[in-house]
């Protein structure tokens, strides 16, 4: 609730600020007979929309679970970001469009000392409102604001260029202001592209973050019964809504009991320190008193590493009085021809140990 507080609250902090800079830009522009610095008001006008948007889908996302959304709502707010991108995006466009209209048929701008003072008050607001934005959506860990706030701080290097070409009119009565105009809507453009790329990663889910994955494994090794951690999925439901699960390797001596108290600890431990609630942790049993089975495990690893597209092996267990022999390997995303690797791994392993029955599965890296 006090996150929904705080990106209402700084929403409409920077609606207020943008629709000022919209009217003054505007007004502006029209006197001075100024492309640019219309473009840039537009520019300011689709901020004032995005934050509308912003705290429509704060809104939306911090509605309760129900029975046809049991994980929450919170993916809404990813589904707001790809909207105030596409807002970004069209005024990007539009501005193109106006620039290149006046880049065929050229306008005399007529700037004068409020243009300049406008421009000079607008970069000031653009950079004290985008640092406010920006912290305050690392701080409850908003993207959406983290993007508006960007977006805002990109408006001051474009608000800069803008009273560059105002300067160097007055100066050198050089007008170069259309001109301006249309790499301050490439800039724009470029802006929606990438908070677009974002939006569309969050929605569709992306790599855990390296440091996070490795942080979170090695935190579950310091459970002494635990051998090894992998294949940590964490699904990102929404801010703050963290769902994941994992595989330990445990020795193959541990009772039932003894695994099940183990991963009451891992659940606790990790969402205590990072908030995320691993739902599943699955497990692995790994021979440890077989000296042959030791032997046969360190033979199978030098087999499957001479691949050099392998980047894991885990799970390996052999059970003699019924000639199994199980594993999970991991390839590279970078290698072409998985399959065959696959394969030749297969008859490799086969081929010495004609005896078993070999279970293989191709896990995927999922997590660093």
């Amino acid at each position: 609730m006090k996150r929904k507080k705080i990106i209402v609250k700084t929403s409409i902090i920077s609606i207020v600020a943008n629709l000022f800079l919209v009217i003054f830009k505007a007004i502006v522009g029209v006197l001075s007979n100024s492309i640019a610095i219309i473009s840039d008001s537009i520019n300011n006008l689709s901020d004032a929309l995005s934050s509308i948007v912003t705290i429509v889908g704060a809104k939306l996302a911090g509605k309760e679970p129900d029975r046809e959304h049991p994980y929450g709502h919170g993916r809404i707010e990813y589904v707001a970001s790809f909207v105030v991108s596409a807002i970004v995006l069209y005024a990007g466009f539009t501005a193109l469009i106006e620039s290149v209209k006046k880049i065929i048929k050229p306008e005399i701008p007529t700037y004068s000392t409020i243009t300049i003072i406008v421009l000079v008050v607008a970069i000031f607001v653009k950079l004290i409102l985008g640092t406010y934005v920006k912290n305050k959506g690392k701080e409850i860990k908003s993207s959406s604001l983290v993007a508006s706030g960007a977006d805002a701080l990109n408006d001051v290097i474009i608000s800069v260029s803008v009273l560059s070409s105002a300067i160097i009119y007055i100066v050198f009565n050089l007008n170069i202001e259309a001109y301006i105009g249309f790499l301050v809507s490439i800039a724009i453009i470029k802006t929606g592209i990438e908070l677009i790329k974002e939006s569309v990663n969050s929605m569709v889910g992306i790599r855990i973050e390296n440091k996070l994955s490795k942080s979170i494994k090695k935190e579950i090794m310091k459970e002494e019964s635990v051998q090894g951690v992998f294949d940590l999925i964490i699904n990102d439901y929404g801010p703050e809504k963290f769902l994941g699960s994992v595989h330990i390797e445990v020795e193959d001596t541990l009772k039932a009991s003894d695994i099940d108290k183990l991963s009451r600890r891992i659940t606790k431990r990790i969402l205590d320190k990072y908030g995320v609630i691993l739902h599943t942790i699955g497990v692995y049993s790994i021979n440890t008193k077989d000296k042959e089975i030791i032997r046969i495990r360190e033979e199978v690893h030098d087999i499957v590493f001479l691949h050099k597209e392998i980047l894991e092996m885990h799970g390996f267990y052999l059970n003699k009085e019924e000639k199994t022999m199980s594993f999970d390997i991991i390839i590279d995303f970078a290698a072409e021809n998985k399959e065959d690797i696959y394969k030749n791994i297969y008859d490799e392993v086969k081929k010495k140990y004609k005896d078993y029955h070999l279970s293989i599965i191709l896990d995927i890296d999922v997590s660093d």
